[in-house]
């Protein structure tokens, strides 16, 4: 019995029946860590939707990238600092939000879609993902986009959606029958969508205001928590949009502005809180909250430089939204969670994946020590 013992940590007298009850929880346990295994593959539920499955759906709709996020494909590093304005520490016990405190933050912009070398459209979804790296050791990773409002409630309407938005090879638009059927079967994305599209689309992505769209909560060094949303509203004055590129214009007209902003000076947004009241969705992307809600102005974001994505910038960060510091929390926003899982699948895969030169090239410039 002593090779038993061994294997199983049982003492040396335990034999028999003991030992037997001892195999078998064993047993159970790694029966349980291998249904695990089995639930995150598919294997159990071969229905259910899960991470891989979802970025499955990224893959198919947008075709195969090898080494590139699966969305939001195409973007440009970006560094710089947050200094707080100590406005919110009432809210947050986070020290990213201390008075004074200036912390490096590590960034990332990039259009909406799975397909890097696509040409720059003025009406593609923008988005700015940040990490902030405090003091102690602890980060805070958030990735916002450019719309006010997110186009689904949940993970398994964001499969349908991508499927029913991919564009005909034939027309090079999306089926208007199946876009109708899921709108139908989704009024809360109709509603959604109908506030996108009615947002109004800056110049690019300096004068572009970023929407954190998932509610968190803030919490308070007494325990208190509180509902929010926040948002970065820029410095610079929103301007319209230049409207379509000539034929064999720049093909990255959108981040080439970017990089030619940062060249002359350093851009500026407000880092804006929404205080949620009782009742306001914490569970539902697609409502907005009433605009009479408080604000606070926690801080000043400032990117100084920009360059391409390269190894160990952040081409190779995992902007997952649930990594945290102590004072900030998730809320019961199913999406949060389906988020952190599929950009964990999707960091895998491309982590394992030849790399390609990044479709946004150029000189990194002044403060660009990415």
């Amino acid at each position: 019995m002593s090779l038993l013992n061994d294997l199983t940590g049982a003492p040396p007298g335990l034999t028999g029946r003991a030992l037997l009850s001892r195999l078998a929880a064993i047993g159970a346990v790694l029966a349980g860590a291998a249904g695990t295994f089995a639930y995150a593959g598919g294997w159990l539920s071969p229905g259910a939707l899960t991470p891989a499955r979802v970025v499955d759906r990224f893959e198919e709709v947008n075709g195969p990238h090898p080494g590139f996020r699966r969305n939001h494909a195409k973007g440009l590093c970006v560094v710089g600092s947050f200094a707080a304005s100590g406005a919110g520490a009432r809210l947050s016990r986070a020290g990213v939000f201390a008075d004074g405190r200036v912390t490096p933050v590590e960034g990332r912009v990039a259009l909406a879609g799975g397909q890097p070398y696509a040409a720059d459209a003025g009406t593609t979804v923008r988005s700015l993902a940040l990490r902030f790296r405090l003091p102690d050791g602890e980060e805070w990773r958030t990735g916002m986009n450019d719309i006010p409002v997110f186009p689904v409630r949940t993970p398994e309407a964001l499969t349908e959606q991508l499927l029913a938005a991919r564009p005909d090879p034939a027309t090079g638009q999306p089926d208007p029958g199946r876009l109708h059927a899921f709108f139908a079967a989704h009024p809360e994305s109709a509603a959604a969508a109908a506030l996108i599209k009615a947002r109004a689309i800056t110049s690019g992505f300096a004068d572009s205001t970023y929407w954190s769209l998932n509610a968190f909560r803030f919490v308070a060094s007494d325990g208190r928590a509180t509902p929010v949303r926040f948002a970065y509203l820029p410095d610079r004055p929103a301007a319209p949009e230049h409207g379509a590129p000539e034929a064999g214009a720049d093909k990255n007209f959108l981040f080439d502005d970017l990089a030619a902003a940062l060249r002359r000076d350093t851009l500026r947004w407000h880092l804006v809180v929404t205080l949620g009241w009782p009742g306001d969705p914490t569970d539902d992307a697609t409502k907005p909250w009433p605009a009479d809600r408080e604000t606070v102005d926690a801080g000043t974001l400032t990117l100084t430089g920009a360059a391409p994505e390269a190894a160990g910038n952040c081409r190779d960060i995992n902007f997952d939204p649930l990594v945290l510091p102590d004072g900030i929390a998730p809320s019961d926003d199913p999406l949060l969670s389906a988020r952190s899982a599929a950009y964990s699948q999707s960091f895998t895969r491309r982590a394992g994946e030849e790399k390609s030169p990044s479709a946004v090239t150029g000189t990194p410039h002044h403060g660009a020590a990415l």
